[in-house]
């Protein structure tokens, strides 16, 4: 059983026990100043297995399923036997790099909760993104056609766009934290450990595309 089959197993099992328990549902959620002034870190992870609704949860969990199992798989080719360790460190990390942030600007709010595996899986969204560049995307009403060295500007761009909008009830910083984590991570595990040089691979995924479709000769 694949590291990413188990994340979301668990995190499914989990979710829908808390959305009929709200108990549980209080206990795991990030709430900042739970944090700040009771020292409850662990909701940084915690919060990553719990979601708002059947549509939340199912979203983030068919993102993860179509790009985690091809990281996986990648991180053992490029890593060997450290490489399924590797690919939950990254999942684990960004589920807290991607909201400190967030922690830091509502930390004393009393009003602000927040939930859900997004930052993770943007984390594991972008990895993928860096090994295969020339994957093709999908966003919103638009089918997989945006390869993926395009979607991710795109998608950063939009982000970006719609948290200093503010409004909604979306995290979009957390998808951003996520997403440069998982860049940052793929770049400096790859070179420390595996001795992949992920930018020069990156770029020759990138040229073989354009090659490929006649954009360059």
């Amino acid at each position: 059983m694949t590291i990413t089959l188990i994340i979301i197993i668990l995190t499914c099992l989990i979710s829908v026990t808390a959305f009929s328990n709200e108990k549980l549902m209080n206990d795991l959620i990030f709430y900042p100043p739970a944090v700040s002034q009771n020292n409850q870190w662990y909701r940084f992870i915690t919060c990553g297995f719990i979601h708002a609704d059947f549509m939340h949860l199912a979203f983030n969990m068919f993102s993860l399923y179509l790009f985690g199992d091809m990281v996986e798989d990648k991180f053992i080719e490029i890593f060997g036997a450290k490489g399924k360790l590797l690919y939950l460190l990254l999942y684990i990390l960004a589920l807290a790099v991607c909201l400190l942030p967030t922690y830091s600007k509502n930390k004393d709010n009393y009003n602000y909760r927040s939930l859900g595996a997004s930052g993770a899986v943007s984390a594991v969204v972008f990895a993928g993104l860096l090994l295969a560049p020339g994957l093709t995307v999908g966003f919103f009403i638009i089918p997989p056609i945006i390869p993926g060295f395009i979607f991710g500007p795109l998608y950063l761009i939009i982000s970006a766009f719609l948290d200093r909008k503010g409004g909604g009830n979306i995290n979009h910083s957390a998808h951003i934290w996520g997403a440069l984590f998982g860049v940052a991570y793929m770049i400096v595990v790859g070179k420390l450990v595996g001795d992949y040089n992920t930018i020069g691979e990156f770029l020759t995924g990138v040229k073989r595309y354009m090659e490929i479709k006649g954009w360059i000769r």
